[in-house]
């Protein structure tokens, strides 16, 4: 609908929200209202063509001095193209499934001895070309693409007797030159000293299931840097308008005090106490416009800029907030925002849901990779129901990590607090393609 087409009536919204998703969105804003007042949903809106569009919605109530829920302030995202991306996933998840039962696998067998590969003949319908059954396994790993090689050794390297069972995905060339991914399962036999003797397992061609994986994180990124282009305009907003806005009505409030001496005493209490209401609100639109908008990074560098934003939440939240870093060399702007928003996702999750006083966040730099690392000692959660409910962030900071081509750990317990590291290397190398060498 065009600008001039909308009344911004709530029932003209709820007119739109499609018909099987009204009960779960109103249960989730009646949720937000009588308990912490924030809510996070996904729903359907039907336009007035018959389109379907997916809608991510997040929001928080604010209440009035009395108490009651008074308004709203949120952002909804359009999320279309990663709902189509991620069914599109699931379709290839199932052709996955329905290969494998029509035979798009293969079975082999590595002698450790003599050093041979036997594979099954399934094998030429996945890799292309009549191969031999037999070969060496040194053969084998140089068909291996060179940036997979080290991960394929490795995994074979820590089968054991106790740990018997591994699983590898790789890139190999094929026949006609292009690249496959193959993702390898075997179980290691042993002698009684403990040194191996064979392996035996099943390769499959997963090929389809990488490349709709990496259409989903492709949709993810846009989204992704859709959400910061729009939290950036919010921030601006709120802080070159909204906020000078309501620093001059403080500034009037004050002299309207001071220069109506003859208003009754009563009013000019109640004037005072609009001017002090005013600059609190002032105050916490300032602190929302830098926490969407990241400009502390662009000035300050993450170290400082993490530093700074940790001794404002401080403040805000009345939280002890102990930060260590280490010096850092200059990353690149898309990790340094990654690890920004885990930090406040983090910490957000700690003041709202932990009960903790005091939080840990430590950022430190290894060879080639950066951690950050975010705990505290509150009353923890359970990881799997927080997933599924979506309301504390899990999916974005995973989500937003595995783009830059890291990992996040996430370890919680009811009533023995919870850690949150993300791991993110500083070369990353580029995703899969579809490659003719």
């Amino acid at each position: 609908m065009t600008p001039d087409e909308i009344s911004g009536s709530r029932e003209e919204f709820w007119a739109r929200v499609h018909e099987h998703d009204r009960e779960r969105l109103r249960g989730a804003i009646q949720a937000a209202i009588h308990k912490n007042g924030e809510f996070t949903e996904e729903f359907r809106v039907v336009w007035r063509d018959g389109t379907i569009r997916w809608l991510r919605s997040r929001g928080r109530y604010y209440r009035a001095t009395n108490g009651e829920p008074e308004r709203i302030l949120g952002i909804s995202v359009d999320i279309t193209e990663s709902k189509q991306a991620e069914q599109a996933l699931r379709e290839s998840e199932q052709r996955f499934r329905l290969a494998t039962q029509a035979g798009k696998m293969y079975s082999f067998e590595w002698d450790v001895a003599t050093d041979r590969v036997v594979r099954s003949v399934e094998h030429t319908d996945i890799l292309g070309v009549a191969g031999p059954l037999r070969l060496t396994h040194q053969q084998f790993v140089d068909k291996i693409h060179p940036d997979d090689r080290r991960r394929f050794t490795a995994t074979i390297a820590g089968l054991s007797p106790e740990n018997p069972i591994g699983e590898v995905t790789y890139r190999v060339r094929v026949g006609d030159g292009t690249l496959v991914w193959l993702r390898s399962s075997g179980y290691g036999f042993f002698d009684g000293e403990g040194r191996m003797l064979r392996v035996v397992g099943m390769a499959a061609d997963v090929t389809d299931l990488k490349l709709a994986e990496e259409e989903l994180l492709a949709v993810n990124r846009r989204l992704i840097e859709a959400q910061e282009q729009e939290r950036a305009r919010i921030g601006r907003e709120l802080h070159d308008d909204i906020n000078q806005r309501l620093a001059l009505l403080a500034i009037e409030l004050g002299q309207l005090r001071e220069k109506q001496n003859d208003l009754p005493s009563e009013l000019r209490s109640h004037v005072h106490e609009l001017q002090k209401l005013t600059a609190d609100i002032s105050l916490s639109v300032h602190a929302l416009s830098h926490e969407l908008h990241a400009s502390t990074l662009v000035s300050l560098g993450l170290a400082k800029g993490m530093r700074s934003w940790c001794k404002q939440f401080r403040e805000r939240q009345k939280m002890e907030i102990d930060f260590k870093s280490h010096d850092l060399q200059k990353l690149p702007q898309e990790i340094s925002l990654c690890l920004f928003r885990v930090l406040q996702e983090a910490l957000n999750n700690a003041s709202k849901h932990s009960g903790a006083r005091r939080v840990e966040v430590e950022l430190a730099a290894n060879p080639g990779e950066i951690h950050l690392i975010v705990s505290d000692s509150g009353t923890g959660f359970d990881i799997e129901a927080a997933r599924q409910s979506r309301g504390l962030g899990l999916t974005s900071m995973e989500e937003r990590v595995r783009l830059v081509g890291g990992t996040i750990a996430i370890e919680s317990k009811p009533m023995r607090g919870t850690t949150v590291h993300a791991r993110v290397p500083l070369e990353s190398k580029p995703r899969f393609q579809r490659t003719v060498v």
